[in-house]
């Protein structure tokens, strides 16, 4: 069922209100009170946690799979699916033993071999998964509820590399669909979490669906963030999918939806007055802006263009675009790493504080650009992407480049951006996305600041002293060689251009007054959430 259709048999069953949300319907006060509807960042169009990095993908996964590990809101992790490690006294060997009654939505016990084929899959694609991997000497189930990883040197943050809420998380599934290819998507949602996926009320465009598993068996701790007992106090959660504004206001208004993720900031003055509507600032920790070229191919294969770029850009530009007029939901920022934390270093970043449009075009064309064209690929169904974008297509173009303006949707650049192909193939020279500031802290989870080649995140940047200072950051024997080593790796990912980064800002989420348990972090927590009649 495509959306129009989907649509379509809604008007004609009158499940869609007059605001274009959906009505609840006739059904109990108490079953209804058991059902949240949800408006999330962006349209799930895909559903392979492994296979992409996409955050509303994520978000969707932390309901349907377990991780062995969760990182808590003070950012540390703690265990999750397991009971218990070892680790020998040289650090080459951690042992992990599952707790009991472990189960997969298709009432499969969770065992050992499935976490080690889960682990396998994810750490193909994850950097740290990838620093794992370089150092491995196997990786064994060595019983139903034990498994071992054996490396050649120590890896102290074994613990946060499974632990991590930054995507790809490394999430059990069962060993039969662990075994697909890491580059191939899955087709089958089965994991051990406490929502199951609803495949068949899938309907990307429009809704998905999230049902609570019966069997899932939390852990006796409270919860925080990604760890703890993540009790659902919801039978049934659906997602929503309102690429336009002005349809999720007035449906959040009008009752048709109980939690919009992230509401357009010029639309909060008209939720705050609203007296059965909550608002708030969704994570304090923010989100960095990332504008992303691709090293591949020109003309940004040149790191003088690149660096044009960055002479160009005004990061009050973007920031506006996004935010709108309220100076205290951004920041400028010439670096990498969340502002106001123990990383955040200016160093090199003199280059973004410029915003000399005459400079650049000299750059442009010293370095010998061409005309070529600029495959813009901007996501319109996403309002951070849509605001960045309009914003570079003009800035290009102002600095006389030649612009390739693709309009798609957040899935189709989800899809796009993992090409290598050459722009006019199919492929892309530059999108736009963000960063939540909890993955912006340290290199730890940073995938979009590494910039190793074929094995660095979208773009692929190679950038060698970058990487020389996040492996510093790793060996670090203190703090103050940490901060050494991240401040050298600001310089250099700047002086490289490994992304440009836009400015930092603050989102909203915004939730009707009868539900109760809302936190904030950087992805939505549905644990301990309830709806009151």
């Amino acid at each position: 069922m495509d959306r129009r259709t989907f649509l379509q048999a809604s008007l004609g069953a009158g499940l869609i209100g007059a605001s274009g949300g959906l009505s609840a319907p006739a059904i109990a006060q108490g079953a209804a009170a058991k059902t949240l509807k949800f408006v999330p960042q962006a349209n799930l169009a895909n559903f392979d946690p492994i296979w992409g990095t996409q955050y509303v993908v994520r978000n969707a996964a932390a309901l349907v799979w377990d991780t062995l590990y969760g990182v808590d809101e003070k950012l540390q992790p703690q265990r999750q699916m397991v009971e218990s490690e070892e680790v020998s006294a040289d650090g080459l060997v951690w042992t992990f033993k599952l707790r009991s009654g472990l189960k997969f939505h298709d009432g499969e016990p969770v065992l050992a071999k499935d976490a080690v084929a889960s682990l396998i899959r994810w750490s193909a694609r994850d950097p740290m998964g990838l620093m794992i991997r370089a150092i491995q000497n196997e990786l064994v189930a060595v019983d139903d509820t034990t498994f071992k990883w054996s490396l050649k040197k120590p890896y102290p943050k074994m613990l946060l590399a499974l632990g991590k809420n930054n995507a790809p998380c490394s999430f059990v599934m069962p060993e039969r669909l662990a075994k697909t290819d890491p580059f191939t998507q899955v087709k089958e949602y089965v994991g051990s979490g406490p929502m199951k996926f609803v495949q068949k009320e899938w309907v990307p465009g429009a809704i998905a669906v999230f049902e609570k598993f019966a069997d899932y068996k939390p852990r006796d701790e409270p919860a925080s963030w990604l760890a703890g007992g993540k009790r659902m106090m919801l039978d049934r959660i659906e997602w929503i999918i309102m690429p336009d504004p002005a349809t999720a206001l007035s449906a959040l208004q009008n009752g048709e939806v109980d939690w919009w993720e992230n509401p357009l900031s010029d639309l909060v003055p008209v939720l705050q007055g609203a007296s059965d509507v909550s608002v708030d600032i969704a994570d304090p920790l923010g989100n960095v802006g990332a504008f992303r070229m691709n090293h591949l191919y020109p003309p940004f294969d040149k790191v003088e263009i690149r660096r044009a770029v960055l002479t160009a850009m005004n990061q009050e530009d973007y920031m506006r675009a996004i935010v709108g007029s309220d100076d205290n939901l951004w920041k400028p920022l010439p670096g990498f790493f969340t502002p106001g934390t123990q990383f955040y270093s200016e160093q090199g970043g003199d280059i973004l504080k410029q915003n000399n449009l005459d400079a650049a075009k000299a750059m442009l064309e010293k370095a010998g650009y061409a005309g070529e064209p600029v495959t813009c690929v901007v996501a319109q169904d996403q309002p951070i992407t849509k605001a960045q974008g309009d914003v570079t297509a003009d800035l290009l173009r102002r600095m006389g480049m030649k612009v390739d303006f693709v309009a798609t949707d957040w899935g189709t650049v989800g899809s796009r951006r993992a090409s290598k192909k050459p722009p006019a193939e199919g492929g892309w020279n530059m999108f736009h996305t963000w960063h939540a500031g909890a993955d912006c802290l340290s290199p730890a989870g940073y995938n979009a600041l590494r910039a190793n080649g074929d094995k660095a995140w979208f773009g692929w940047p190679n950038s060698p002293k970058t990487e020389e200072g996040i492996t510093a950051w790793f060996e670090a024997a203190d703090l103050e060689a940490e901060k050494a080593a991240l401040a050298r790796t600001n310089e250099a990912a700047v002086a490289d251009v490994v992304y440009a980064p836009t400015g930092f800002f603050l989102s909203y989420q915004a939730w009707r007054s009868n539900v109760k348990g809302v936190r904030k972090g950087p992805l939505p927590f549905f644990w301990d959430v309830t709806k009151e009649a």
